[in-house]
Order: C-alpha cells, then sequence, then structure tokens
C-alpha cells in the first residue's frame, strides 16, 4: 500500500515519539539473502520459483466472497458512473492511481460495519483503498473532482490528493482496502466506523498498466447500521516504513542503482510531492537510509487503543512481514507474522484484543528481494536490477501496517 500526505502531515508531530532502522545483518552483503528469522525456515525466509510463481502470477481476481448480512446491517453497492480508460497520468511508468467520488446517499447518521471491492477490470484493477469524506468536506472534493470535467474522477497518487486530509497516521480515514485474493471484510460484532449523514466515499484505484489499458467501472459494496445501534468506534493507525532495497552485488551496473537516481526517477513517474515519500519517511521514523533487504520502523501509540486486526501491505519484491508490540520488552507479542509474502492474500487478519497503553511501542519490519524480479511476469521487461525505494509503481515497493484499533 504510499499515502504522501499522511507522512507530510505527521512528520512534525510524530518525529519525536519514532525510530526507524534499515537493518543490516553482521557480515550480510546488501543485496544477499537474509538470513532467516528465528521459528522459521530457510525455505520460507527465501521462496521457491514455483511459490513465487503462483503467490504473485498475474493478479486477475473473482469479486471477493460475501458474508451474511447481520441483524440491522444493509449492504448498498456504489459503482463509478461512467467506464475510466487509465493512462500514466505524467506520461512515464507503467501505474496510474485514480480517485472516484461516491455518494452512499446516507439519509441518517450510521455506522460502517463492513467493506468490499468489485474490480470491473480485474486485468488492470492493482488494488484499491476506499477514504471516508466527512459532510464538512464534501464540497472540497466535488471540486476536486470538477478540476477534470470531461473525465472519470481524478489523479491521486498517495492518497486522496485532498488538501488536508491525514492529519495524524494515528487516525486516518481509511475505510477499507482491497487486493486480489481479497474477500468482504466485516467489523466483528459490536464494533464499526462512524459514518455520519450526507458523508461520501472516495475510491482510490490503482490501475496496473503492465499488461497494458483497457476500459474498467468498478463498485465498492459498503454495509451499514444505523447510528441508534450502540457500537463501538473504530479507527486505521497506519505504519509506514521505508524500502531501501540495493542491487545485487555483479548487477549493480544500472544507473538506477544509485539511490538518488532511483528518487529522481520516482520524482518523475509520480511527481515531486509523491516521489519524495522515500525520503519524508525519515522524518515520520527518524535515522537515515541504509541499504539493506530488511527495513522496519518503531512508532510510539500516544493515546490508550485496544488493536482488534492487522494487516499489511508490500508489491512483487516483497518476501516476510512481522508487526509486533513492545518488542524486546516481556510484554512483547507478534501479532502479525507472514513468513512468505503473498501477494494475493492480503486482506486483513482479525486478532485477540491486544491492549495498549499510551507510550507502547509497534513495530512493523519487512523484508525484499531482487531475485523475484529474474522470475515473476510483471518483471519481464525490467529484470534489471535497480535500488528500490518506496513508491507508488506496482513493480516499486512499499512496507505498510494497517491496524484496526478502537481508542480508549
Amino acid at each position: 500500500m504510499s499515502r504522501l500526505r499522511v507522512l507530510a502531515a505527521a512528520a512534525a508531530l510524530l518525529l519525536a515519539t519514532a525510530a526507524c532502522s534499515a537493518d543490516s545483518e553482521p557480515g550480510l552483503q546488501p543485496g544477499d539473502p537474509a538470513p532467516s528469522e528465528p521459528g522459521t525456515s530457510a525455505a520460507a525466509a527465501e521462496p521457491s520459483a514455483s511459490e513465487a510463481a503462483a503467490a504473485h502470477a498475474a493478479h486477475a481476481a473473482k469479486p471477493g466472497r460475501l458474508r451474511p448480512l447481520r441483524k440491522g446491517e444493509r449492504r448498498r453497492t456504489l459503482t463509478m458512473p461512467a467506464a475510466y480508460t487509465p493512462a500514466a497520468p505524467t506520461g512515464v511508468g507503467t501505474d496510474d492511481y485514480r480517485c472516484f467520488l461516491l455518494d452512499p446517499q446516507l439519509k441518517r447518521d450510521s455506522w460502517l460495519t463492513g467493506t468490499n471491492v468489485l474490480p470491473g477490470n480485474p486485468d488492470v484493477v492493482h488494488h484499491v483503498i476506499l477514504f471516508r469524506i466527512l459532510p464538512e468536506d464534501v464540497a472540497k472534493a466535488e471540486a476536486k473532482d470538477a478540476e477534470t470535467p470531461d473525465d472519470q474522477g481524478w489523479t491521486c497518487f498517495g492518497g486522496t490528493a485532498l488538501e488536508g486530509e491525514f492529519a495524524q497516521l494515528d487516525d486516518a480515514p481509511w475505510l477499507g482496502a482491497w487486493a486480489p485474493g481479497g474477500d468482504e471484510v466485516v467489523t466483528r460484532d459490536g464494533y464499526g466506523t462512524d459514518l455520519p449523514k450526507g458523508s461520501r466515499i472516495v475510491m482510490q484505484v490503482h490501475y496496473n498498466l503492465l499488461a497494458g489499458s483497457a476500459p474498467d467501472v468498478s463498485s465498492t459494496q459498503i454495509r451499514t447500521m444505523p447510528r441508534t445501534r450502540d457500537l463501538t468506534a473504530l479507527h486505521t493507525f497506519l505504519m509506514p516504513a521505508p524500502v531501501e532495497l540495493p542491487c545485487r552485488k555483479g548487477r549493480d551496473a544500472s544507473p538506477l542503482c544509485e539511490r538518488d537516481a532511483a528518487v529522481a526517477d520516482a520524482k518523475e513517474r509520480f511527481g515531486q510531492g509523491p516521489g519524495s515519500t522515500a525520503d519524508l519517511l525519515y522524518f515520520l521514523c527518524g535515522g537515515k537510509p541504509v541499504a539493506s533487504r530488511r527495513s522496519s520502523c518503531v512508532r510510539r501509540v500516544q493515546q490508550p487503543v485496544t488493536v482488534l486486526g492487522a494487516a499489511g501491505h508490500m508489491h512483487l519484491l516483497g518476501q516476510q512481514l512481522r508487526i509486533e508490540t513492545n518488542p524486546g520488552t516481556p510484554e512483547a507479542r507478534t501479532i502479525l507474522d507472514i513468513p512468505v509474502w503473498d501477494f494475493d492474500d492480503q486482506g486483513s487478519r482479525p486478532i485477540d484484543p491486544v491492549r495498549l497503553d499510551t507510550w507502547d511501542t509497534v513495530k512493523i519490519t519487512c523484508t525484499h528481494g531482487q531475485r523475484l524480479r529474474d522470475r515473476l511476469p510483471a518483471f519481464a521487461t525490467q529484470r534489471e536490477d535497480k535500488y528500490v525505494v518506496w513508491a507508488d509503481g506496482t513493480t516499486d515497493e512499499m512496507c505498510l501496517g494497517m491496524l484496526s484499533v478502537a481508542f480508549g
């Protein structure tokens, strides 16, 4: 999953309460395979060619499976008003992030209790994120949509591209996310996300153009309950970490094997703001770039929370992802452990509730590997190594954790 404005808005607030590192193992040369984590086999640490092909083959996916409605729930289907044919907005690259403003026609204050996505053209839909637009911000979203009157939606690398979004990472306006293999996501009984009367939803679609462009009309489905039901409010706590994946020895002759060149390339493809995320992450997490296959970020929570679910997001070079609470202490606990990353299985996992107090820590760790570049069809025209930093493209990389939390 880049969320650029998350980083810019939150940097000053969180700089003093986060620590980030790109960990280099002793004796490990940049680009070499990372050693296995305790309890993880070497086979799990380095997927076989067949495993990688199965996990990262063409990501065409069927619509997610629906679950039965609960008492008081209603399912609403919101569809793009017309077809959109994606294209690289800057004229460079193979990715298009497009935001579509959808109206759920809420006549009363509601709870959102589930989300699903119906990709209209799975050959080009890479992933989808749903954002909440509160009634007081609807005019701003409508004005943004009106900037491109002859086309559907607007370009939105990094987020919704609306001014002032993401005041902080602790309570991001995410309603849900979908990637290939994802089914309908339903909150546990007794919980929901506040969705006031008159709210809108922005559906951000990441279109991947590696196999060419084709029209798409996608939909999202949401579950709602009236606010007369006494539910506990859910919030989204985001945990980005940097990616600093170097080229392998003997395959590092390309100019793009230099970090500065890789960042400049990201800015050319996505614009100066979105392309700067690789550097902005260090305002959030502290530290400085260190070439390594493994990177991490530690954040301190700003208020008591109960963690109820966890999800991770990487792209095609991802291999392992782990989220821990209070690492290095007697209270340490792993709440998400993905020893073999599967791009086609990025759904949120419900967990036994974990209580965190103010100043407790949460850590995300991601491992990426250039070797997958040699095997995956998506890299058929990009077999040559490049220094990989956080960026929005399918063949770029991310390291992102998403926690579903209740405050208090």
